[in-house]
């Protein structure tokens, strides 16, 4: 948790692992917050996630004698990438309630396509072809797997657009903080963001949780705290060009999440589908593998 991204080495596959792992605790994260909004408001969902995030984040800085985060010089990044996520998830969550699984999946997940433009024209990395066909590949197989047979409404389809723009933006954003910005402290400045936001309108759309509620909103706090610091690290160790494909495998989560808990059964497209998502990015995976070892040998000359 060191506060510069300089104490890293750069390793793609490190950083693939790790994403991977944070974007199958956010496909968690998706199913319990799908389970709550039936009974419950998205701020409300959102905030007491917040809290829970800010209590993990504030217990590690104090223990860990980390540095404030009114002391960084990338605050105005940093609550300028918590509002983007604060207004993609209010859009992906709002719009959830209009359309269907299928039609809010195959829109949000063009977000991968646009982290590949913004990794070009703000971060400027090189993106390779393979990185290219991984991202197209991978946005192939969604669209094969959610099958989308009509069209959406207007508003919640732009709703679900622009939730993809900002979430993209974001990512890109996680990147070129993560360079120099300690992830504790993204964590905080997203916990706060949501909190402040969330909690102004509490007094209109509360609702007091049972027991059940209480265990599942408390549980995706923790749950959403793991993954974020996850996806962070990862984003320390790898390209936000290399990662972009990576977000494709939350939909294969998804579906495993939706047979476990909702004895779901995938249909042959959506095993299709997911052959090929997963398929992409094996294949990005291989090829950073051979970019490693060729450095290596590179610097062993």
């Amino acid at each position: 948790m060191s506060s510069s991204s300089s104490d890293h080495v750069s390793n793609p596959l490190v950083g693939i692992a790790l994403s991977c792992s944070g974007y199958s605790l956010f496909a968690i994260q998706d199913a319990i917050v799908k389970w709550l909004v039936a009974d419950y408001s998205v701020p409300q969902v959102l905030f007491i996630r917040s809290v829970v995030i800010l209590v993990v984040a504030g217990f590690l800085v104090r223990r860990l004698k980390h540095p404030s985060i009114l002391k960084s010089a990338h605050r105005r990044s940093l609550l300028l990438r918590a509002a983007l996520m604060l207004a993609a998830w209010m859009a992906f969550y709002s719009a959830a309630r209009h359309l269907g699984l299928a039609e809010i999946t195959t829109m949000y997940f063009s977000a991968p396509i646009i982290v590949i433009f913004l990794s070009i024209l703000v971060l400027k990395e090189n993106v390779s072809p393979m990185r290219w066909f991984a991202c197209i590949a991978g946005f192939i197989g969604v669209m094969l797997a959610a099958n989308p047979t009509e069209t959406p409404s207007l508003v919640p389809a732009v709703m679900v657009l622009f939730a993809g723009f900002c979430w993209a933006w974001s990512t890109v954003l996680v990147r070129l903080v993560s360079r120099s910005e300690s992830t504790l402290n993204q964590m905080l400045a997203t916990g706060v963001l949501f909190a402040i936001a969330c909690g102004a309108t509490l007094p209109w759309v509360w609702k007091m949780p049972d027991l059940a509620g209480w265990s599942l909103m408390l549980g995706l706090g923790v749950i959403s705290a793991l993954g974020q610091y996850l996806l962070y690290e990862g984003f320390r160790h790898a390209p936000a060009s290399t990662l972009a494909p990576i977000e494709y495998s939350g939909l294969v989560w998804a579906f495993l999440y939706g047979y476990l808990i909702w004895s779901e059964v995938p249909t042959v497209n959506v095993v299709a589908g997911a052959l090929i998502i997963v398929s992409s990015s094996l294949a990005l995976v291989w090829w950073e593998r051979r970019l490693v070892i060729a450095r290596r040998r590179l610097a062993a000359l």
